[in-house]
């Protein structure tokens, strides 16, 4: 399949790409945008946006500089994808796909971006093609990649070769560096098992911005000589179907956008839960206790007393007390504030987690849970069997895309800033230019 994944990755065109395909894409960027610049508050970002200022150093030689984004400070491109996408990484709010458990456009779209500024290639349609190649790659990865391996590795194990497909292009490598670049990406593609972070929530997250990195890095050493070991899941004979449909079927089309900063995971409880508290009107002093019956991974977020915001973002109790308690989950929601909050803490505490056998024979392509709340008058509500909305089976609207960005970023970035970048990306198809857009996701929040 290399051959096909190389020829689509050179002669894909924009206008190859369906209408559809190219609006998801920018739905997926304006989305990220959003929880980037939301991001910036956290902690994890402070640290490694500080960290790639002091260590990566642009050389004017090279190329041109790349941006941390929301920050102004100006870097090399491995390193403001590095900080970029782990910034984004920092809130759980990025859109994924259900097959790959596991998230593209995190690690896509900043090392796009990144190529793009030190490159000097300010090409609207060149960027978004390659933001859906990138998708396209990145996708059949992850599920190549999930299918050929025992362990749950992160999403940096498999975006390592979506960055550095797009980088191949960006850098006009030839055939067979792209080659070498995909090999050189997956081999030094982190690993990393992610169900420790879930055990064990910390600021590594999801792994994307050491595999996106790596991935750039990928594309550089190709291009400059560097070989690698062919791509193990692109060139096993046994996952071209995986690859077949490379240009026919556009996964971009299949990713789902989040609700709330917190796991896919958790989601489905959530909304279980709070479809049942506006069905019966329940109060929460009439709560005696909540029960929530889903999926293995899900189990495994239970934690009822996180510390952190890493923490509260892989917790299902939280995210579902909160819920109850505020109606909403934000970035507010899953900060320091909240978290220690008497009152959600004591929600926390009612709210138990037990694992379906039968919701696990449907993960990852289902992930279901139900709410069972116990009134202190011993009546029980229990909800049907529930997605979290998002899914590309149940699409989030533009009234409610468009919400979560101003909810994302009004309070960071202002409302004047807010609503500038949300109409220069949505009216994308009138740019002529991506300077823009970069201009305004890079400039230092006031």
């Amino acid at each position: 399949m290399i051959e096909k994944v190389i020829s689509f990755l050179k002669d894909c065109s924009f206008q190859d790409i369906p209408g559809v395909a190219k609006d998801n894409s920018i739905r997926s960027f304006i989305d990220i945008v959003g929880v980037a610049a939301s991001a910036t508050q956290t902690e994890l970002s402070k640290i490694i946006r500080q960290h790639c200022a002091s260590y990566y150093l642009h050389n004017p030689k090279i190329s041109k500089p790349s941006s941390i984004w929301f920050d102004g400070r100006l870097v090399n491109s491995i390193g403001a994808t590095l900080t970029n996408a782990m910034t984004i990484d920092a809130l759980d709010a990025h859109d994924g796909h259900k097959l790959t458990k596991g998230h593209v456009g995190c690690g896509v779209t900043p090392s796009l971006i990144a190529f793009m500024q030190s490159e000097g290639n300010m090409d609207p349609k060149t960027f978004l093609s390659n933001l859906i190649i990138g998708y396209e790659i990145g996708t059949r990865a992850g599920i190549s990649l999930h299918r050929t391996t025992n362990d749950y590795h992160t999403s940096g194990a498999w975006i390592s070769l979506a960055c550095a497909g797009i980088g191949s292009n960006i850098l006009n490598l030839n055939n067979s560096q792209a080659r070498e670049a995909f090999g050189i990406a997956e081999y030094h593609g982190p690993r990393s098992q992610m169900m420790r972070c879930i055990d064990h929530p910390s600021m590594v997250k999801d792994g994307s911005g050491w595999g996106a990195m790596a991935g750039v890095n990928a594309a550089y050493l190709a291009k400059n000589g560097f070989t690698g070991s062919p791509a193990i899941t692109i060139e096993n004979e046994e996952l071209s179907d995986i690859w077949s449909d490379l240009g026919s079927r556009w996964y971009i089309n299949e990713q789902y956008l989040k609700l709330y900063p917190v796991c896919r995971w958790a989601q489905p409880a959530v909304e279980a839960t709070l479809n049942l508290k506006k069905k019966y009107n329940v109060k929460l002093n009439e709560i005696d206790s909540i029960t929530i019956k889903t999926f293995h991974e899900a189990k495994r977020l239970e934690g009822k007393h996180p510390s952190t915001t890493e923490e509260a973002q892989y917790s299902l109790p939280h995210p579902v007390a909160v819920s109850l308690i505020f109606g909403k989950i934000g970035a507010k929601e899953v900060s320091e504030e909240l978290i220690n909050n008497e009152e959600v803490s004591s929600l926390r505490e009612k709210i138990n987690v037990t694992e379906s056998e039968e919701y696990n024979s449907y993960f990852p392509e289902k992930r279901l849970a139900v709410a069972i709340i116990k009134l202190n008058n011993g009546k029980i509500l229990k909800s049907g069997p529930t997605e979290a909305k998002g899914d590309p089976e149940n699409p989030l609207n533009d009234l409610e895309v468009k919400k979560k960005f101003e909810d994302l970023t009004f309070s960071v970035l202002g409302v004047e800033r807010s609503k500038k970048i949300y109409e220069t990306i949505t009216n994308y198809h009138s740019l002529e230019s991506m300077q823009e857009v970069f201009s305004l996701i890079t400039e230092p929040i006031n």
